[in-house]
């Protein structure tokens, strides 16, 4: 039976659970430093940053967090002179960033599923364009996102720094193969 997923809006309430997966090894692996990170998911749930977080759920246990931002909001010449390839994008395209909260979660599908529901959901939001960008060591991650439906934008690759951008291709996502 498929898990079922739900994205909450995260509220200050969420900032506990939120510090102590950012704590977690695998978490800090890609992540930034908690406290700066936890800095920015304040700023959103505040509204001084437009991306917006939720905490995932799979069968009514809170499971990761996963969050998306407007890539329009990026296309400043301060975030293009770190970034080149944002000005590739269209600017009603959104980015998706997610991970899971404990370890004993991993391996398990849990986060590519999760990512193509929320995909899902964002496509019947409207939202056409929908990429994300790990970082390409980490290979879990890259072959979860490629099960959830992503592939590599072949004119970016090779072009972007330390990221691979890729896409959601809902017609060949993970379900389908």
């Amino acid at each position: 039976m498929m898990p079922a997923y739900e994205f909450h809006p995260m509220t200050n309430n969420d900032l506990p659970l939120m510090r102590r997966w950012l704590d977690m090894p695998h978490v800090r692996e890609w992540w930034g430093e908690p406290d700066t990170e936890l800095s920015h998911i304040h700023d959103m749930i505040e509204g001084r940053d437009t991306t917006r977080p939720f905490i995932f759920f799979v069968d009514d246990q809170p499971a990761g967090y996963i969050q998306y931002w407007f890539v329009g909001h990026h296309q400043n010449a301060s975030w293009i002179a770190d970034h080149p390839w944002l000005a590739e994008l269209p600017a009603d395209a959104v980015g998706v960033d997610v991970s899971i909260g404990d370890p004993d979660r991993l391996a398990q599908g849990i986060g590519s599923g999760a990512l193509r529901a929320f995909a899902e959901r964002l496509l019947e939001e409207g939202h056409r364009t929908i990429i994300i960008d790990p970082d390409p060591a980490n290979r879990r991650a890259v072959r979860a996102y490629e099960k959830a439906g992503f592939r590599a934008i072949p004119r970016l690759v090779g072009r972007t720094g330390d990221v691979l951008i890729m896409q959601y291709e809902p017609t060949r996502n993970g379900a389908n193969q």
